[in-house]
């Protein structure tokens, strides 16, 4: 399996689009996790650049999932899904508890973004492994299949 790129950039876009969308629904929740101050705070920093460097981010992570995805040889949907959780518990669940853990961060705002992540990465991953090379036809008629079965 080649890497996809520009399956990586889509569902890069996706995924950073997905936090805007996801904070937006969630902004009175997040609001009231992090506090007025804070608020006050984010609001005087350059949005331009925040903006930027979250796409940034979101291209890695989605790179980054479909070398996973590669070495783990995932071309079913649910093995890949499989593979997008176990990295998130790992990588993401387990590591931002930490911050509530030893900073005294909210649980709840901890929920939130560890819930966008999983949201987020899921959706790429499906992107990823439904959009597949042209040499990967026989797996992309596959996952199609299980996408269509509910499998």
């Amino acid at each position: 399996m080649k890497i996809n790129y520009p399956a990586v950039i889509v569902a890069a876009v996706i995924h950073w689009v997905l936090g805007g969308v996801w904070y937006g629904i969630f902004s009175s929740v997040f609001a009231g996790f992090i506090g007025d101050e804070k608020i006050k705070e984010l609001e005087r920093r350059s949005e331009a650049k925040a903006f930027i460097l979250a796409f940034v981010c979101s291209l890695i992570v989605v790179y980054l999932l479909a070398l996973f995805l590669h070495f783990a040889k995932s071309r079913r949907l649910v093995d890949g899904l499989k593979v997008v959780f176990l990295l998130w518990l790992g990588f993401i669940a387990a590591t931002q508890l930490l911050t509530v853990l030893f900073e005294a961060r909210n649980p709840g705002l901890y929920l939130l973004n560890v819930g966008y992540q999983l949201v987020a990465c899921a959706l790429a991953a499906v992107i990823l492994l439904i959009w597949q090379p042209r040499q990967t036809v026989e797996s992309l008629n596959s996952v199609r299949a299980q996408v269509s079965t509910g499998v």
